[in-house]
């Protein structure tokens, strides 16, 4: 399977309890005439860090994925700008029940470990409760000649899918905090990530805490 740009973890809900058993889940297609006028998704748009345990249905998961690694062309461009179209990035979902990688060509989710892995998605512990954690991480390889441009790009490209995020989510009234408090080392471990990638943020997303 093709990296792409971004690896974004994501932490997905289970609906009915099947996802945990499912090794490919094809997300609905994305509503493009829904969410809010994009002004006002700018004056709405904020950090929240208490969340709901209510699960997300599987449209919204499907077009948080979209804003944050979505393909919107035929060539595989996506959502989100990447340094001479490299797309060195990709999205992983932790969820209750399993942790996925986003396809974005396919606007699918692809299986990698069955189980609640959501903890070790960053140090505050509304990460094991949002019902959605996106992580993302970058193929440090692909793009920059120097360490400093590496790390510039990386953050450039993780910063405008989580700011995609942060837009839908205050088009949909949802919570969300992009989070740069975490243990990248196990992360990478856990996702057996190769020597080359590096876990830049995790971003939990759901319902607002009642």
């Amino acid at each position: 399977m093709k990296k792409t740009v971004f690896t974004a973890a994501i932490v997905l809900f289970c609906a009915a309890g099947v996802f945990a058993q499912t090794k490919e889940i094809a997300l609905p297609k994305p509503d493009l005439a829904g969410g809010k006028p994009l002004m006002q998704c700018f004056a709405e748009r904020r950090s929240s860090r208490g969340f709901s345990t209510e699960k997300l249905p599987l449209q919204i998961v499907g077009e948080v994925l979209f804003a944050a690694d979505g393909a919107t062309r035929k060539d595989g461009r996506k959502t989100v700008p990447t340094a001479r179209n490299k797309q060195n990035q990709r999205v992983y979902a932790f969820t209750s029940e399993a942790v996925y990688l986003y396809n974005s060509r396919k606007h699918s989710l692809e299986l990698v470990k069955n189980g609640d892995f959501r903890k070790i998605c960053g140090t505050q512990p509304f990460h094991a409760k949002a019902p959605l954690v996106l992580v993302f991480v970058s193929d440090m390889t692909a793009v920059g000649n120097t360490p400093e441009l590496k790390a510039l790009y990386a953050g450039n490209h993780s910063g405008s899918a989580s700011q995609n995020v942060y837009l839908y989510a205050a088009s949909k009234n949802l919570a969300t905090v992009v989070c740069g408090m975490l243990d990248r080392k196990k992360i990478k471990d856990f996702l057996n990530l190769p020597s080359g990638d590096m876990v830049i943020f995790s971003q939990p997303i759901g319902y607002p805490a009642k």
